[in-house]
């Protein structure tokens, strides 16, 4: 279990710090929840204590595993299934995953693709996700600024 102030990912949101649990009555069920507090937007999110693992939802990665993901961003091998929408599932499931490397892969791909021939508004929107998920993450784990990953990525990626 987490307590206030410890800084966790939501695989599908990104990295944040637990502002507060709390418990609330939602539908007829009272649960407990962490109030997650994303950086980027000011964002808040409920997530249910008892099934935050089932969800994905672990702690931020350490300084050490951030490096390593950069330097491997590079090397990151990316297929691109030409029908749209089995292309979209597989991109989702990866996003889906929390595994950072797969968020990466994920952003890669639809970033190459964009290049070539352009993406569809549903994959502009999940490039964008990618980004921040990856960026938030990378963001909590060093306290670093939002612009300074950005670049470092940027640059991990024209490499």
């Amino acid at each position: 279990m987490f307590q206030v102030g410890d800084k966790i990912v939501h695989p599908m949101h990104g990295a944040g710090v637990i502002d507060e649990i709390t418990t609330k009555r939602i539908n007829g069920v009272t649960r407990d929840y962490y109030i997650l507090k994303l950086p980027v937007g000011g964002m808040l999110v409920m997530i249910p204590t008892e099934s935050s693992e089932e969800i994905g939802v672990r702690p931020v990665m350490g300084a050490g595993e951030v490096d390593k993901l950069l330097e491997a961003l590079p090397e990151i091998k990316v297929e691109s299934d030409p029908n749209w929408n089995r292309r979209y599932r597989e991109n989702m499931t990866r996003l889906k995953s929390g595994d950072l490397l797969e968020v990466a892969r994920v952003m890669k791909g639809l970033m190459l693709r964009d290049g070539e021939r352009g993406l569809s508004t549903g994959e502009r929107k999940m490039l964008h996700s990618a980004r921040q998920i990856l960026i938030s993450e990378i963001v909590m784990s060093e306290d670093s600024s939002y612009e300074d990953v950005e670049q470092r990525i940027d640059l991990a990626l024209a490499q």
